[in-house]
């Protein structure tokens, strides 16, 4: 490998009717552009420990069946190595779990959404600190993106900058310095794996009050979701030479 590979940090598995697609760094990797030879992934749900951050080109933190709130001991020190990677700056990027993990990480605050939980394709709005971001600048003021979530970033961490809300989420994506994005969305997910989640969670939403088949049938693509990933890896790519 002639380049620093891209560090997957797997914090869960998909929901077991989707198991069948892959697990989360195919996804990730699929999404993201990236070669096989050019990402590897650790399992830190698993137990697996996590390397010394500088040989890595970025991290990029799955999404997680589990809740950040419940301190997992997996969670807490990977938690504590990303604070490491993120103040040595080291390009980090999480993903909904991994969003809220990097968020706690950083001092923010996590926990349940008051507004309950978030599912299918939904419209983030882009604040207007987004347009001279790195992942956001130049992208629609709104546009469509994937999401399936209970908690979310409930306070961003002190020195974060908030890039988008939706309508359920006041916290959809932030960035710390100049390296570290968090995104509440799945940018990975394609349809498929969004109607898959939304069929998953059919008991559980018609116990809410909203009806499976209708959000499975609103499901539509969300091509600058993807967008913002591709990017992170540019920006990672392109920091590398600046970095020690």
């Amino acid at each position: 490998m002639s380049r620093k590979p891209f560090l997957i940090v797997e914090t869960g598995q998909p929901v077991a009717s989707m198991r069948r697609h892959g697990r989360f760094p195919h996804w990730i990797r699929s999404a993201a552009g990236l070669a096989r030879d050019e990402a590897f992934a650790l399992d830190v749900a698993g137990g697996a420990a996590l390397p010394p951050h500088d040989g890595l080109a970025g991290v990029i933190i799955t999404g997680s069946g589990a809740m950040v709130t419940e301190r997992r001991d997996w969670s807490e020190r990977s938690a504590q190595w990303l604070r490491g990677a993120v103040q040595a700056g080291t390009p980090v990027f999480g993903i909904c779990y991994g969003h809220q993990l990097l968020a706690h990480a950083l001092g923010g605050d996590v926990g349940d959404n008051p507004n309950g939980r978030e599912m299918g394709t939904v419209a983030i709005d882009l604040l207007p600190e987004a347009a001279s971001d790195p992942l956001f600048g130049g992208l629609p003021d709104s546009f469509a993106v994937q999401a399936t979530h209970l908690q979310s970033v409930l306070r961003a961490p002190e020195g974060a900058t908030v890039l988008a809300r939706s309508v359920h989420d006041d916290c959809h994506a932030f960035r710390w310095g100049d390296a570290a994005w968090g995104v509440q969305f799945h940018p990975e997910f394609g349809t498929v794996h969004m109607r898959g989640y939304v069929q998953a969670r059919a008991e559980a939403l018609a116990k809410e009050g909203r009806c499976p088949r209708a959000l499975a049938s609103d499901v539509s693509a969300a091509p600058h979701a993807r967008r913002v990933l591709r990017r992170f890896v540019r920006h990672a790519r392109a920091s590398m030479p600046r970095r020690r």
